[in-house]
């Protein structure tokens, strides 16, 4: 897809198997639609979670089902709509990667309901393709899950932020961890394989750290790596800025680190610009970021907006980075996500419900598994599933239709 004024959308077949075909959806019908879109989903602020999560289209079962209706005659054209129909009555599920240009880069595509009850997702497996300029560019060590699976797992699961209460803006995501909680489980399923870093011997250990920051992760990847996953802050520079490398990840790092994101009270963040340019113009003897930061096959950054690069006319965000260190699958967030306490706050869920920690369990044990996109979609159905039947916001599509998986061409 490529924006112009209007939006220019073209598809073609692996091996030719169907016609291609070129569109063009008028540019006053694009911005409708992404308005909606952007009005349904959670802000930043308190405020714009409350909203999302109480009176926001995604919340509500048939105005959601209206909103994926309307965008699927707005955004899928009617020949390809004919072309995947003719595949699902006969029993194909074929798998569209989709490349979406910036303006359209947080619909969730696989909410599109090109008929009452019947989603994308029901008829396809899907994923993003990276932008051709990064997977192309000269210089990438290109790193395959084939060759790296049997090495660790790294894993920065809720890092205490220096200079942040839990409970302030770069807090706890995940809250208080006990071993009976969803996630505390999953990954207590890795300790007898030793295969976890940071090592522990009890999985609460591995919340809530002080000890990660970015010279412990350069060392931990580049002493070899199968995945990496990342649950915590991202703060996603915003696309009218132009600097899509200003994108951030918060670690442990005190503010007297090395880098070149500013200070954040008593924390310095890790920009994209740090994992593209490592030291360049910061040391005598400099190393660039994919020296010091060399990403696996597969990363899963869970966070607020980690996709948002994708909403820049040149991506050169966290995204771009993980690209550029190696990886060749990145799951990312395309918007704000409420954490399991504002389910919990402003939707009465119950306390034994955990929407956030049962995504993160899911992306993880699709990212261990052959094919991670059709394992991960094989559970968004289900729970497309529960919503259709419960309307519970916890099957909501607001936390599982939130993640892209972006993958390369190799």
């Amino acid at each position: 897809m490529a924006d112009a004024g209007e939006l220019y959308m073209s598809w073609r077949w692996q091996h030719d198997s169907a016609d291609a075909g070129v569109w063009v959806i008028p540019g006053a019908e694009v911005d409708r639609i992404v308005s909606r879109v952007r009005a349904a989903l959670p802000g930043t602020s308190v405020a714009g979670i409350e909203s999302a999560l109480t009176t926001g289209e995604l919340a509500d079962y048939n105005s959601e089902h209206d909103l994926a209706q309307a965008l699927s005659r707005t955004l899928l054209p009617h020949r390809l709509a004919a072309q995947l129909y003719d595949l699902y009555v006969r029993g194909v599920r074929p798998h569209i990667r989709i490349q979406p240009s910036p303006r359209t880069a947080q619909i969730p595509w696989e909410l599109l309901a090109p008929d009452p009850g019947l989603r994308l997702l029901d008829i396809a497996d899907l994923s993003q393709l990276a932008p051709a300029g990064l997977v192309s560019a000269p210089g990438i060590t290109a790193r395959s899950w084939a060759e790296t699976r049997d090495l660790p797992v790294v894993t920065v699961l809720d890092p205490r932020v220096p200079g942040f209460r839990a409970d302030s803006a770069l807090g706890s995501v995940l809250g208080r961890m006990s071993p009976e909680l969803p996630l505390a489980r999953h990954i207590s399923r890795y300790l007898l394989e030793n295969c976890l870093r940071p090592a522990v011997s009890d999985p609460v250990e591995i919340f809530r750290r002080q000890d990660q920051d970015r010279g412990w992760l350069s060392e931990t990847l580049r002493a070899g790596a199968s995945r990496l996953l990342y649950v915590g802050h991202v703060t996603a520079a915003a696309p009218e800025s132009g600097r899509s490398e200003d994108a951030r990840l918060h670690l442990t790092c005190t503010a007297d680190t090395e880098g070149f994101a500013p200070p954040e009270r008593t924390h310095r963040p890790l920009s994209a610009k740090d994992l593209i340019l490592g030291t360049h113009t910061l040391a005598d003897h400099p190393h660039t970021g994919p020296d010091l930061w060399p990403m696996p096959s597969r990363v899963a950054l869970i966070a607020c907006e980690s996709g948002g690069d994708l909403r820049f006319g040149e991506p050169l965000g966290l995204l771009a980075a993980m690209l550029n260190g190696g990886a060749e699958l990145i799951t990312v967030g395309r918007w704000p996500l409420p954490t399991d306490l504002a389910f919990e706050r402003f939707a009465a869920t119950p306390s034994t419900r955990h929407p956030l920690q049962d995504n993160i369990c899911a992306i993880d044990t699709a990212h261990n598994s052959p094919d991670p996109i059709s394992t991960l979609m094989h559970w968004q159905r289900d729970r497309a599933a529960a919503w259709r039947e419960t309307h519970s916001l916890c099957d909501s599509p607001l936390l599982w239709a939130a993640f892209a998986t972006v993958t390369t061409t190799r």
